[in-house]
């Protein structure tokens, strides 16, 4: 693993939503070695720690990163324009493990739908997937999805576009024949996701959402309990063991 900050050329900039914006960074080197649900530290002027970031897509020497402005830190960088640097530890964690082969189902929810997409490219016409939103102002990157799986399937709160409620319908219909279900996004969503796939003898591999500030597992602050064989529970780090782990193996 690299820890090593490197500089990366912000080559495109763009604002999808009020809130969320998509970066493209350029970096051969860095983008040859990231995996599906690994993630970015991003250094943001005038603050100490970096910001973590779901690695969206990567292709050619890009690594694109689609994230929320959800305080002064990813405020500021959501003003970084194209052609300007921005210095970013990567790639960091463990992500899905993806077998092409394998009908998976690939679910996220809100903010937790960006890290799917380069996920759900590993098995194209095997891959299903279901993503979920508040409502239609939050729907995001659905034609690249559509250019990447097989089916695409989405699900609004409140019924403004898509199918009308949480993505757990969906994936009750679909999980049948299915191999592997891998999903990002809120909590509660990957608690009832895990249950379903354990009613259907279906593994699943959830990554965790949790606030980091190293990174690599040095400050302790993202600690989640896990299960041991025997049923007592010890504690992982998010940024180092995981952001994704198997689902039977937290400690819901």
């Amino acid at each position: 693993m690299k820890y090593d900050a490197q500089d990366c050329k912000l080559v495109y900039a763009e604002r999808l939503t009020s809130s969320i914006y998509d970066f493209r960074l350029q970096n051969k080197e860095l983008a040859e070695i990231t995996k599906p649900g690994q993630f970015v530290q991003i250094y943001v002027p005038g603050k100490t720690l970096r910001r973590p970031i779901s690695v969206c897509d990567v292709y050619d020497d890009i690594i694109r990163i689609v994230f929320e402005v959800r305080g002064e830190g990813t405020e500021i960088l959501s003003q970084t324009k194209a052609g300007e640097m921005l210095n970013i530890i990567a790639p960091l964690g463990n992500g899905f493990k993806i077998s092409p082969d394998k009908k998976t189902i690939f679910i996220g929810g809100g903010i937790g739908v960006p890290p799917m997409l380069y996920s759900a490219r590993q098995c194209g016409k095997n891959a299903v997937v279901i993503n979920g939103f508040r409502d239609i102002s939050a729907v995001i990157l659905t034609d690249d999805f559509q250019k990447s799986a097989d089916k695409v399937i989405i699900t609004t709160d409140n019924g403004s576009f898509g199918i009308h409620g949480f993505v757990t319908q969906p994936l009750e219909e679909e999980i049948n024949g299915a191999d592997m279900v891998c999903a990002c996004g809120p909590m509660p969503m990957l608690k009832n996701i895990a249950k379903i796939a354990k009613e259907h003898n279906v593994e699943c591999q959830i990554s965790l959402e949790q606030r980091m500030a190293c990174g690599v597992g040095a400050c302790l602050g993202c600690a989640v309990a896990v299960n041991r064989e025997d049923g007592t529970k010890y504690y992982k780090h998010v940024c180092k063991d995981g952001p994704v782990f198997n689902a039977e193996e937290v400690a819901w």
